[in-house]
């Protein structure tokens, strides 16, 4: 079987060495002010054999946090500690982009300085969101205001131009996981009205507004988006018809012309679960870079690539425990095994200190 895995590709004008991607982990580390610190250069140092690195999600502002200790972009202080990231992931080789998140109505007013959670719709979602060191279920949203769907369009307008100054090469915006961008699609979570709500033309219109925003700002060939057609994450639902609802949304990413479509295929962190063909439709309609998530391996991820039924795929988990995952599988080289505690929160310890194989071998 050919190891097209372990050959460059080009997303736009992000030149992967491998087709190995890290894929977005929350990891609740982030230092006062929502600001990167050293041990966010030293974890995605480590990481930078990687083919493409795609940082945990990040905050566009405030009202966008979901989770406690995550990083925001909005802030120069918080431009400033990316910086030192993608300065270090540059000297050693990797290139790396910063996935721009909203979280919506996943959130809890202890987050939000005592605020509401927003969403399209004051519809609960009856999740959990870490809060001091605990899971609590999420607050109740109000919903946007069409003047603040327009504010946060500017929000992730912001947020990208501050990735370029940071150093990335490029963003990823989060629309998967039954966040923000995703909530708007689906027709369980978004019972809008107006322009923003009802048809699929309309339900779209956030996610259309929010690409056109980023991409005219740092470029087409700079942004990618992360989406989850058949995963209730979060409580969001499942659309009543999602092969016509995310087939409108390759259309949308088509038109624009984006780099990459990071693509959770079936259940977030589950099964690998969807009706005969849905995954396989919407991979043959999109134009650009597609890469696969969820639950591969080595074999499975070397297959997809080799069939094209992938151009890259991302790996999550199996990245927290071994930060040179990519010379790992392109060696065939055994795996550390994943913790079960310490995913959350903490300081280096479960974070920077797993060994790489060189260290082991040593």
């Amino acid at each position: 079987m050919s190891d097209t895995l372990f050959t460059p590709l080009k997303a736009g004008k992000i030149e992967m060495k491998n087709r190995v991607v890290m894929a977005p982990l929350t990891r609740n580390r982030a230092y006062a002010g929502d600001v990167p610190g050293d041990l966010h250069v030293e974890y995605y140092r480590q990481r930078a054999g990687a083919g493409l690195i795609v940082t945990e999600g990040s905050q566009i502002s405030p009202q966008g946090k979901g989770y406690a200790d995550t990083p925001g972009i909005y802030s120069d202080a918080q431009v400033e500690g990316w910086k030192k990231v993608t300065d270090a992931v540059h000297a050693a080789g990797g290139r790396i982009v910063i996935q721009l998140w909203h979280v919506g109505r996943i959130s809890h007013p202890d987050l939000l300085d005592g605020g509401t959670p927003v969403a399209p719709s004051a519809i609960p979602a009856g999740s959990r969101t870490f809060v001091n060191g605990q899971f609590l279920e999420t607050g109740a949203p109000r919903a946007l205001s069409e003047a603040e769907i327009a504010a946060t369009v500017r929000d992730y307008r912001k947020a990208a131009a501050n990735a370029i100054r940071a150093g990335f090469d490029g963003v990823e915006i989060h629309g998967a996981n039954g966040y923000l961008v995703d909530q708007f699609l689906r027709d369980t979570s978004n019972t809008r009205t107006d322009g923003y709500g009802g048809p699929i033309s309309n339900r779209t219109r956030f996610l259309r507004e929010v690409v056109t925003a980023v991409a005219d700002e740092i470029g087409t060939d700079r942004t990618g988006i992360r989406l989850s057609p058949w995963s209730n994450a979060n409580n969001v639902g499942i659309d009543s018809d999602t092969p016509a609802l995310f087939g409108a949304v390759m259309d949308i990413l088509n038109a624009v012309g984006i780099a990459f479509l990071h693509v959770v295929e079936g259940q977030t962190g589950g099964p690998r679960d969807w009706p005969a063909g849905g995954i396989e439709a919407l991979r043959a309609r999109f134009k650009g870079v597609w890469i696969a998530n969820n639950g591969y391996t080595r074999e499975t991820a070397v297959k997809a690539v080799a069939s094209g039924a992938a151009d890259a795929v991302a790996f999550g988990k199996l990245y927290i425990s071994n930060p040179d995952l990519a010379e790992r599988l392109a060696a065939n080289a055994p795996l550390n095994p994943l913790p079960t505690e310490g995913l959350y929160g903490g300081g280096a310890e479960g974070y920077t200190d797993y060994p790489t194989l060189a260290e082991v071998s040593a």
